[in-house]
């Protein structure tokens, strides 16, 4: 009698969870600022080009695509307009080359790598100068980032690795001809290094504030120049981008997943930093974003040399970045519920929600990785989905001593409710900003408003550590 009891539990809870990853698994794509609740409206009803209804979820939310996923991505380099990193004209005629041709992740990657390959040669009428292959190259380092996001979903996933060398040529030309051109390096860390590149305002040797830049799950380093580099190079600070595991180099070239323990990740650019000359090794900040707020915040609670944090958004558990249908799936036993993902939930899925699933395991599975870079689905669901819950820092956030600031939005669409329980949690200095859709800085890093973000950040930053 126990074990058909037990069989009536666990049946209706497997058909919800097949049933509901139909309607769920695509709120998943959105993170791609690299993670409102995911089973919330990832967005407003679209009808048409221009602003969602102002009923809406998200009101006030430019609509490009009639789907939220592409939607957010495209807002992403919109918003990036302000730093250079995108073109309002070139994005928002792809954008009406994309829907002309019909929204796929087939047109999407197909026009934004043409538009960054575009960038990338010789314009008509002559040679560009320095300065305009700079700015042309760090666009293209913008519209590849596009393409490579949702590569997984079109008809060439074997493209991926490819894809994503074509950015970071665009990027590292990019960086080759700024004025002074970053320090570029390997810091150690295991058998993998992590490739760095050291910002500053100038060459002067100054001794400075520094700040750390981290990305998320899934976004790349011209993402760290739009939500970052700028605004600390106009302040006097320095600012130093990397790939740490899971991300950029390491993941699609070296195939180093992401790691929980992330003052691992933290500690050796730290000892880089302070042994240059010209950084000041008693004013050095860490930055998170997207799912980073989780990651800067487990590297503070170990690494006291961080002398102030700053969590955008603030999260305690990626896990629930993913809807509840598809942590169901995991269970104590590996056979189980390896089962229960190859049988009974991958046949009912979707080709769209199978590339979702793809996309977002990727960063966490090497073998996850590589099987959808030859158009198939991972068999392991267990592995990954035991790392990702790892990341949860909960338990040691109270351990932070640094000032800490804790960013929130409206409209969170992956982590909601989890920046107000991490400032919650701190014992240290802390601060609490939610921006909002009064001035279009809703949704999960604010992707329209990058400049705002940054506004907030460096003035806290210059505020908690001043000598820039």
């Amino acid at each position: 009698m126990k074990n058909a009891a037990a069989d009536r539990t666990s049946a209706p809870s497997r058909r919800s969870t097949i049933s509901g990853l139909v309607g769920a698994a695509g709120a998943l794509l959105a993170a791609g600022c690299t993670a409102t609740d995911p089973m919330s409206a990832p967005g407003p009803t679209p009808t048409g080009p221009g602003s969602a209804p102002a009923g809406g979820p998200t009101p006030g939310v430019m609509t490009l695509f009639d789907n939220p996923e592409f939607n957010f991505s495209g807002l992403l380099a919109l918003g990036g307009s302000g730093q250079g990193s995108g073109e309002v004209g070139e994005v928002l005629t792809a954008v009406n080359a994309i829907n002309k041709a019909g929204l796929s992740a087939q047109s999407y990657v197909q026009t934004f790598r043409k538009l960054g390959d575009q960038l990338m040669e010789a314009p008509e009428g002559g040679r560009p100068g320095r300065g305009t292959r700079r700015l042309r190259a760090l666009r293209a380092a913008q519209y590849y980032a596009q393409a490579l996001f949702f590569v997984l979903g079109s008809d060439d996933p074997g493209s991926e690795e490819a894809l994503y060398k074509a950015g970071r040529g665009a990027w590292d030309v990019f960086c080759k001809l700024c004025d002074p051109a970053p320090v570029m390096g390997d810091v150690p860390y295991g058998k993998t290094p992590l490739p760095v590149w050291f910002f500053r305002p100038d060459a002067s040797g100054r001794r400075r504030p520094t700040v750390i830049l981290t990305n998320g799950s899934d976004g790349q380093n011209v993402d760290m120049w739009t939500y970052g580099v700028p605004a600390a190079l106009e302040r006097g600070w320095n600012a130093l981008v990397y790939d740490g595991p899971g991300q950029g180099q390491l993941i699609f070239v070296d195939r180093v997943v992401f790691t929980p323990r992330w003052e691992n990740v933290v500690t050796p650019l730290v000892d880089w930093l302070v042994a240059r000359t010209d950084v000041d090794p008693g004013k050095i900040a860490l930055t998170g974003l997207s799912m980073a707020g989780d990651l800067v915040s487990r590297a503070a609670a170990f690494e006291r040399r961080i002398a102030a944090v700053v969590a955008m958004p603030g999260c305690l558990e990626p896990w629930l970045g993913f809807p509840p249908e598809i942590r169901r799936i995991l269970t104590p036993s590996k056979e189980e519920t390896n089962t229960v993902w190859k049988k009974e939930v991958v046949p009912k899925l979707s080709p769209a929600d199978a590339a979702t699933m793809k996309k977002r395991f990727e960063p966490f599975s090497v073998p996850a990785m590589l099987a959808a870079r030859r158009g198939r689905l991972f068999t392991d669901f267990y592995t990954p989905a035991r790392l990702i819950r790892s990341l949860t820092v909960t338990d040691v956030v109270g351990r932070i001593k640094a000032p800490t600031l804790v960013l929130d939005y409206e409209f969170e669409q992956f982590y909601p409710g989890q920046a107000r329980r991490l400032f919650d949690k701190l014992t240290a200095p802390k601060a609490y900003v939610k921006l909002t859709a009064a001035t279009g800085a809703q949704l999960h890093c604010s992707p329209m408003a990058p400049q705002q973000h940054c506004e907030v950040v460096f003035d806290w930053l210059g505020e908690t550590l001043p000598g820039g």
